[in-house]
């Protein structure tokens, strides 16, 4: 696509006010679904991420791995078997996950965001006992609910000038292992860091008020609005435990947080740096 020098600078004109918005401000992003999946995407979501962040962002990059330990635990003979949309994990199953999301996993998106100039240090919830969790269930196993969160690594690898890249991992003192949910631990590292937002990558366009029609779009919700929808059966399946953290993250201080289209290329600069944005926000009541 050919862009005009004149294009080029009224872009750029346009998204001064939200780089002067944004500037020196923690957007934690949500790094799941299709966009984590599709190397094309995932260049995407990486250039974004280091943009934001030489523009002044103190970018949080928070991601699972879903598809990836499906993989390998097939790899290893192991059968994935899921209670209520949560993936059973027993001792053998939560070490597999722990080398895939604080291993394969994490260390190939930093070395994605170094590749594009940009700086980046690996966490897991495990250091500095970051996301301290419990058992949720013992038919779960080794599936945590957060008890605690400690942001200081965090804080002290953003202060170095470098993006956090977090799998969510937790632990508790007795030395357990705990697969973490996702949007779970992006929300409650939101709230905790005071975030300017929290922007949650998705397979769908937002919430829809028909799921089967794109066009009827949501663009901003609130909480009241949200549940209203829950109850009518509008927010289904999936996106119910998507939107709870959506609501979480509003509750707990983060100031916006957005349900974005993460299968559409640099959805987090459209919805970070335009006026029209790419998916629903929520807002308080």
């Amino acid at each position: 696509m050919n862009i005009s020098n004149a294009d080029r600078a009224r872009i750029l004109v346009h998204a001064l006010p939200y780089i002067q918005q944004y500037n020196n401000k923690i957007v934690v992003v949500k790094y799941g679904g299709n966009a984590m999946i599709n190397e094309k995407l995932k260049d995407s979501v990486m250039r974004d991420i280091v943009l934001l962040s030489l523009i002044g962002v103190k970018v949080v990059l928070v991601h699972g791995g879903g598809p990836e330990i499906t993989d390998m635990l097939q790899k290893t003979g192991k059968q994935s078997r899921f209670v209520d949309g949560l993936r059973v994990t027993d001792r053998e199953t939560v070490e597999i996950v722990q080398m895939v999301l604080a291993g394969k996993i994490n260390k190939n998106l930093v070395n994605l965001i170094q590749n594009k100039d940009g700086k980046a240090i690996g966490l897991s919830g495990i250091d500095g006992h970051m996301i301290e969790a419990q058992m949720r269930d013992e038919q779960l196993g080794y599936v945590g609910d957060i008890t605690k969160i400690n942001i200081q690594p965090i804080l002290d690898v953003l202060e170095k000038g470098y993006i956090p890249v977090v799998a969510t991992l937790g632990c508790d003192r007795e030395g357990n292992i705990y697969n973490i949910n996702a949007d779970t631990a992006a929300a409650r590292i939101a709230g905790a860091l005071n975030a300017e937002s929290l922007i949650s990558m998705t397979d769908t366009c937002g919430i829809l008020a028909d799921k089967d029609d794109p066009s009827s779009l949501i663009r901003v919700i609130n909480t009241a609005d949200a549940d209203r929808l829950i109850r009518e059966g509008v927010i289904c399946g999936g996106m119910i435990p998507k939107v709870k953290c959506c609501e979480d993250a509003i509750s707990r201080g983060v100031k916006k947080v957005f349900i974005i289209d993460g299968r559409i290329p640099h959805s987090i600069l459209i919805e970070t740096l335009t006026d029209e944005g790419i998916g629903t926000m929520f807002e308080e009541e």
